[in-house]
């Protein structure tokens, strides 16, 4: 007498399942993309998703024991499906509870470059009132390191940050005395054009393990237009300075980012052309914000989202052949999605968070005192619009600039998985709330997502990634390389 039961005991009878929450969006053709809480997702024939929701799957079929494996589906005998969800939601929301980590000190507003799509309206080089002082940078300090993330970044930012050099060595100075005691994780970040480098500046930031984030918006003649400054040397300094500064610091200490000019349109390849020229490893296709001179100047309206994308998809394509062919080169934006895709872990990017960013990940310290919720949200000022000032550091302790009803407000208007039509958009655990650039459109931090830019753009990115992946496995091996960092 046998001492177990045959397999047909085990096996799940059809229509034995249960539902897991789930949204769906159609792609080409007769697809679906599924999406759950954390990210995971299937692709299906319409026909198939038919099957799934009216419990008509037979557990033989290896859709079944795919959407189990995901999550999408389970048992009335897996109690661990519900715990390992729990988990993944868990450790994908892991970063919010260490708080803050990027503090941005804008130490000037001064610029030695009249860029017709700069985003923080820039001051003229001599105009000293737009300069942080001590005191106020004091004052920052204090409450960077009430923030309780264990790891701390200051970013150093403009205008051109190195016109107001003296002010970065007092707050690296002083924020590494205080480390002493607090022992955090502390990282220096300066944000530059590169042109103003000197040695006696690098020296500085080699002794103190700074890193340096410039811009190279393409070939020398594009960049040039795009980034003019007297003498119509930008591309000259960018490069001779990129060379003196890996000599001085190393390759991995020096990064670029580039912005997409009505001029940049025509030119993706050009543009990743020249970043490989430079030997740096990746790019991020970054668009146009409305923000600063971008409206002024009416560079933000010279093209819209379609066009953007179509920019995207072509330069995309060309770096998936570039790595086929042997080129290890990511392009940034897509690493972004692909992680909150491919892994339960968040990459902690403000633009994609959910809920917003803005204050939780990164605050904003300007030249003058104000606080502000996002780097965008001190953007908006520079046009006036002091929505996002969540306090002053002379007026305001940490408790009162971390508590404010804007900043709140701000957050509790950001939950995608309650906003409205985000909370039913297949594509909304890949995507951000982005609330600062809703705002600046429509008036209101939601916005009208029929016609939000920002809503297309993500969707628009993420409806190409999902077709390279069906179309090309190998497309597939090289993102699954760029979302595990491998």
């Amino acid at each position: 007498m046998s001492k177990f039961s045959t397999l047909d005991k085990y096996v799940s009878k059809e229509g034995q399942y249960e539902l897991l929450p789930f949204r769906f969006e159609s792609l080409d053709g007769d697809d679906v993309v599924l999406t759950n809480f954390v990210g995971e997702f299937v692709i299906l024939k319409r026909g198939k998703l038919d099957e799934v929701v009216h419990k008509r799957l037979s557990p033989s079929d290896e859709t079944y024991s795919l959407l189990r494996s995901r999550h999408f589906i389970k048992e009335a005998s897996d109690t661990a499906s519900i715990q390992l969800l729990g988990l993944k939601t868990r450790t994908k929301y892991s970063n919010i509870r260490n708080f803050t980590n990027l503090h941005l000190f804008v130490v000037s507003l001064r610029c030695d470059h009249s860029c017709p799509y700069c985003q923080v309206s820039r001051q003229s080089e001599n105009k000293a009132a737009f300069d942080m002082t001590e005191e106020t940078a004091d004052q920052a300090l204090k409450i960077v390191f009430r923030s309780p993330n264990p790891a701390i970044k200051i970013e150093f930012q403009g205008g051109e940050p190195l016109l107001n050099f003296d002010l970065i060595r007092h707050v690296v100075l002083k924020a590494e005395k205080i480390n002493e005691f607090e022992k955090r994780d502390l990282q220096f970040v300066i944000t530059t054009t590169l042109s103003l480098i000197t040695d006696e500046i690098l020296d500085f930031c080699r002794e103190h393990k700074i890193f340096l984030s410039s811009s190279l918006d393409g070939p020398e003649d594009l960049h040039n237009r795009n980034r003019p400054r007297p003498g119509k040397d930008s591309h000259t300094r960018f490069v001779e300075g990129l060379q003196k500064a890996r000599d001085k610091l190393g390759y991995d200490a020096v990064s670029a980012l580039m912005t997409t000019s009505p001029a940049s349109l025509t030119r993706v390849r050009d543009i990743i052309d020249e970043y490989l020229k430079h030997d740096l490893d990746g790019i991020f296709l970054r668009h146009l914000s409305p923000y600063g001179f971008a409206i002024k100047t009416k560079s933000y309206d010279a093209y819209n989202v379609d066009r953007w994308l179509e920019f995207y998809r072509e330069g995309l394509d060309y770096i998936v052949e570039l790595n086929k062919q042997g080129v290890r080169f990511t392009e940034h934006f897509a690493s972004l999605l692909l992680t909150k895709m491919f892994t339960s872990s968040d990459p902690g990017f403000v633009d994609l968070m959910n809920p917003t960013g803005a204050g939780i990940s990164a605050v904003v310290f300007n030249y003058d005192g104000d606080v502000y919720a996002s780097d965008e949200s001190r953007m908006l000022r520079e046009m006036g619009d002091t929505t996002f000032k969540i306090g002053n550091l002379r007026t305001n302790t940490y408790e009162e600039i971390f508590t404010s009803e804007v900043l709140l407000n701000a957050l509790d208007d950001s939950f995608t998985m309650s906003a409205p039509m985000c909370s039913d958009c297949a594509f909304e655990p890949w995507c951000g709330a982005e609330p600062v650039f809703h705002h600046a459109i429509f008036g209101d931090v939601l916005g009208r997502k029929p016609e939000s830019e920002f809503c297309k753009r993500i969707m628009g990115v993420v409806r190409h990634l999902l077709k390279k992946m069906q179309t090309d496995p190998e497309a597939k091996e090289i993102f699954m390389r760029w979302a595990n960092k491998c």
